[in-house]
Protein backbone atom coordinates (compact mmCIF):
# COMPACT_ATOMS: atom_id res chain seq x y z
CA UNK A 1 0.00 0.00 0.00
CA UNK A 2 1.30 3.59 -1.09
CA UNK A 3 1.42 5.67 2.23
CA UNK A 4 2.71 9.40 1.98
CA UNK A 5 4.19 10.87 4.98
CA UNK A 6 2.76 14.65 5.67
CA UNK A 7 4.82 15.99 8.39
CA UNK A 8 3.69 19.11 9.96
CA UNK A 9 4.83 22.30 11.51
CA UNK A 10 5.43 23.50 15.07
CA UNK A 11 2.97 22.93 17.03
CA UNK A 12 2.19 25.25 20.56
CA UNK A 13 1.02 24.74 23.94
CA UNK A 14 -1.05 27.28 25.48
CA UNK A 15 1.61 27.63 27.67
CA UNK A 16 3.64 28.47 24.47
CA UNK A 17 6.62 25.94 22.64
CA UNK A 18 6.67 22.67 23.34
CA UNK A 19 11.19 22.44 24.25
CA UNK A 20 12.87 19.34 25.37
CA UNK A 21 15.63 21.00 27.51
CA UNK A 22 12.64 22.80 29.92
CA UNK A 23 10.53 19.54 29.92
CA UNK A 24 7.46 21.21 27.91
CA UNK A 25 7.25 18.48 25.34
CA UNK A 26 3.88 16.23 25.75
CA UNK A 27 3.85 13.04 25.23
CA UNK A 28 1.54 11.39 23.32
CA UNK A 29 0.26 9.17 25.53
CA UNK A 30 -0.48 11.08 28.12
CA UNK A 31 -1.98 13.89 25.81
CA UNK A 32 -4.43 10.77 24.22
CA UNK A 33 -5.21 9.90 28.00
CA UNK A 34 -5.76 13.53 28.84
CA UNK A 35 -8.23 14.29 26.08
CA UNK A 36 -10.14 10.73 26.50
CA UNK A 37 -10.59 11.77 30.28
CA UNK A 38 -11.76 15.02 29.68
CA UNK A 39 -14.32 13.96 26.77
CA UNK A 40 -15.92 11.29 29.50
CA UNK A 41 -15.91 14.60 32.02
CA UNK A 42 -17.96 16.67 29.17
CA UNK A 43 -20.28 14.08 28.13
CA UNK A 44 -21.21 12.25 31.61
CA UNK A 45 -21.56 16.06 32.65
CA UNK A 46 -24.46 16.32 29.76
CA UNK A 47 -26.15 12.89 31.05
CA UNK A 48 -27.34 11.77 27.58
CA UNK A 49 -26.18 7.77 28.28
CA UNK A 50 -28.94 6.01 30.16
CA UNK A 51 -28.69 2.95 28.98
CA UNK A 52 -25.46 2.73 27.53
CA UNK A 53 -22.98 -0.14 29.14
CA UNK A 54 -19.70 0.53 30.76
CA UNK A 55 -17.62 -0.74 27.71
CA UNK A 56 -20.10 1.10 25.64
CA UNK A 57 -19.86 4.29 27.54
CA UNK A 58 -15.91 3.73 27.73
CA UNK A 59 -15.64 3.00 23.82
CA UNK A 60 -17.83 6.39 23.60
CA UNK A 61 -15.27 8.56 25.82
CA UNK A 62 -12.11 7.21 23.40
CA UNK A 63 -14.14 8.46 20.10
CA UNK A 64 -14.64 11.76 21.25
CA UNK A 65 -11.55 12.38 22.79
CA UNK A 66 -9.22 11.31 19.78
CA UNK A 67 -11.80 12.51 17.53
CA UNK A 68 -11.45 15.80 18.77
CA UNK A 69 -7.45 15.34 19.13
CA UNK A 70 -7.16 14.01 15.37
CA UNK A 71 -9.69 16.87 14.30
CA UNK A 72 -8.08 20.12 15.94
CA UNK A 73 -4.97 18.67 14.25
CA UNK A 74 -5.95 17.75 11.06
CA UNK A 75 -8.44 20.99 10.52
CA UNK A 76 -4.96 23.08 9.82
CA UNK A 77 -3.36 23.36 6.96
CA UNK A 78 -0.23 21.06 7.32
CA UNK A 79 2.38 23.76 6.10
CA UNK A 80 0.87 26.52 8.93
CA UNK A 81 2.02 26.65 12.64
CA UNK A 82 -0.56 26.09 14.85
CA UNK A 83 -1.69 25.89 18.89
CA UNK A 84 -3.19 23.11 20.18
CA UNK A 85 -5.51 23.38 23.00
CA UNK A 86 -6.27 20.18 24.58
CA UNK A 87 -9.94 21.68 26.62
CA UNK A 88 -10.88 23.30 22.89
CA UNK A 89 -10.04 20.65 21.17
CA UNK A 90 -13.27 18.70 22.84
CA UNK A 91 -15.52 21.70 23.16
CA UNK A 92 -19.22 21.10 21.76
CA UNK A 93 -19.07 24.17 20.19
CA UNK A 94 -17.01 26.54 17.41
CA UNK A 95 -15.11 23.98 14.69
CA UNK A 96 -13.83 20.73 16.26
CA UNK A 97 -14.18 17.13 16.08
CA UNK A 98 -17.30 16.46 19.07
CA UNK A 99 -19.33 19.74 17.43
CA UNK A 100 -19.30 17.30 14.42
CA UNK A 101 -19.59 14.21 15.90
CA UNK A 102 -22.68 15.70 18.24
CA UNK A 103 -24.44 16.70 14.51
CA UNK A 104 -24.27 12.84 12.86
CA UNK A 105 -25.04 11.27 16.36
CA UNK A 106 -28.28 14.34 17.06
CA UNK A 107 -29.37 13.13 13.18
CA UNK A 108 -29.18 9.51 13.67
CA UNK A 109 -32.00 9.93 16.54
CA UNK A 110 -33.96 12.11 14.42
CA UNK A 111 -34.12 9.52 11.77
CA UNK A 112 -34.71 6.84 14.48
CA UNK A 113 -37.07 8.82 15.65
CA UNK A 114 -39.11 9.86 12.56
CA UNK A 115 -38.47 5.75 11.16
CA UNK A 116 -37.44 6.75 8.26
CA UNK A 117 -37.10 4.25 5.23
CA UNK A 118 -35.49 5.40 1.68
CA UNK A 119 -37.90 6.02 -0.54
CA UNK A 120 -38.33 8.17 -4.13
CA UNK A 121 -39.14 11.56 -3.65
CA UNK A 122 -41.95 13.69 -5.50
CA UNK A 123 -40.16 15.74 -8.23
CA UNK A 124 -40.97 19.64 -8.15
CA UNK A 125 -41.23 19.93 -4.23
CA UNK A 126 -40.91 23.70 -3.41
CA UNK A 127 -37.71 24.26 -1.38
CA UNK A 128 -36.80 26.52 0.71
CA UNK A 129 -33.08 28.54 1.07
CA UNK A 130 -32.13 26.63 3.99
CA UNK A 131 -32.60 23.18 1.82
CA UNK A 132 -31.21 24.46 -1.07
CA UNK A 133 -27.67 25.38 0.70
CA UNK A 134 -27.32 22.11 2.06
CA UNK A 135 -27.57 20.39 -1.06
CA UNK A 136 -25.10 22.67 -2.68
CA UNK A 137 -22.62 22.20 -0.18
CA UNK A 138 -23.09 18.14 -0.59
CA UNK A 139 -22.58 18.68 -4.74
CA UNK A 140 -18.90 20.05 -3.61
CA UNK A 141 -17.79 16.90 -1.17
CA UNK A 142 -16.43 15.31 -4.88
CA UNK A 143 -14.29 18.16 -5.68
CA UNK A 144 -13.34 18.81 -2.22
CA UNK A 145 -12.08 15.15 -1.20
CA UNK A 146 -10.41 15.47 -4.79
CA UNK A 147 -8.32 19.14 -3.95
CA UNK A 148 -8.13 17.38 -0.34
CA UNK A 149 -5.94 14.18 -2.35
CA UNK A 150 -4.31 16.75 -4.80
CA UNK A 151 -2.59 18.85 -1.98
CA UNK A 152 -2.25 16.37 0.53
CA UNK A 153 -4.55 18.38 2.63
CA UNK A 154 -6.86 17.00 5.38
CA UNK A 155 -7.87 20.19 6.57
CA UNK A 156 -10.20 20.14 3.08
CA UNK A 157 -12.37 17.79 4.06
CA UNK A 158 -12.11 19.08 7.83
CA UNK A 159 -13.17 22.61 7.09
CA UNK A 160 -16.35 20.99 4.32
CA UNK A 161 -17.69 18.95 7.23
CA UNK A 162 -17.78 21.92 9.49
CA UNK A 163 -19.19 24.21 7.17
CA UNK A 164 -22.38 21.55 6.14
CA UNK A 165 -22.60 20.99 9.77
CA UNK A 166 -23.19 24.86 10.28
CA UNK A 167 -25.85 24.62 7.33
CA UNK A 168 -27.42 21.89 8.48
CA UNK A 169 -27.66 23.19 12.06
CA UNK A 170 -29.28 26.54 10.57
CA UNK A 171 -31.74 24.34 8.59
CA UNK A 172 -32.36 22.38 11.68
CA UNK A 173 -33.67 25.59 13.61
CA UNK A 174 -35.62 26.99 10.77
CA UNK A 175 -37.69 24.19 8.84
CA UNK A 176 -39.84 21.69 10.79
CA UNK A 177 -38.72 17.79 9.94
CA UNK A 178 -40.37 15.14 12.20
CA UNK A 179 -43.34 17.56 12.71
CA UNK A 180 -44.06 18.63 8.81
CA UNK A 181 -47.52 18.15 8.30
CA UNK A 182 -47.17 17.74 5.08
CA UNK A 183 -45.78 14.09 4.08
CA UNK A 184 -43.97 14.56 0.92
CA UNK A 185 -41.90 17.51 2.50
CA UNK A 186 -41.34 15.50 5.48
CA UNK A 187 -39.85 12.63 3.56
CA UNK A 188 -37.97 15.14 1.76
CA UNK A 189 -36.07 16.55 4.81
CA UNK A 190 -35.32 13.31 6.51
CA UNK A 191 -34.02 12.83 2.68
CA UNK A 192 -31.54 15.88 3.19
CA UNK A 193 -30.39 14.94 6.38
CA UNK A 194 -29.83 11.12 6.07
CA UNK A 195 -27.72 12.18 3.09
CA UNK A 196 -25.68 14.76 5.46
CA UNK A 197 -25.41 12.10 8.10
CA UNK A 198 -23.89 9.70 5.71
CA UNK A 199 -22.02 12.48 4.52
CA UNK A 200 -20.48 13.58 7.73
CA UNK A 201 -19.50 9.72 8.50
CA UNK A 202 -18.27 9.50 5.08
CA UNK A 203 -15.81 12.87 5.45
CA UNK A 204 -15.00 11.64 9.44
CA UNK A 205 -13.57 8.53 8.57
CA UNK A 206 -11.15 9.68 5.87
CA UNK A 207 -9.73 11.34 8.58
CA UNK A 208 -9.83 8.74 10.62
CA UNK A 209 -12.43 9.67 12.75
CA UNK A 210 -15.41 7.39 14.24
CA UNK A 211 -18.73 8.99 13.93
CA UNK A 212 -20.96 8.17 17.07
CA UNK A 213 -24.61 7.53 16.50
CA UNK A 214 -25.16 8.71 20.03
CA UNK A 215 -23.45 11.06 22.32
Amino acid sequence: QHCYHLSYGMVDLPSGKMKSREGTVVDADDLIDEVVASAKDMTQERGHLDGLSEPARNTLYAQIGLGGLKYYLLKVDPKKRMLFNPEESIDLTGNTGPFIQYAHARICTLLEKADYQLQELQSGLAMKSEEKEIIKQLTLFESCVLEAAANYSPAVIANFIYELVKLYNTFYQNVKVVSEPDAELRQLRLSISAVVRQTIAHGLRMLGIEAPQRM
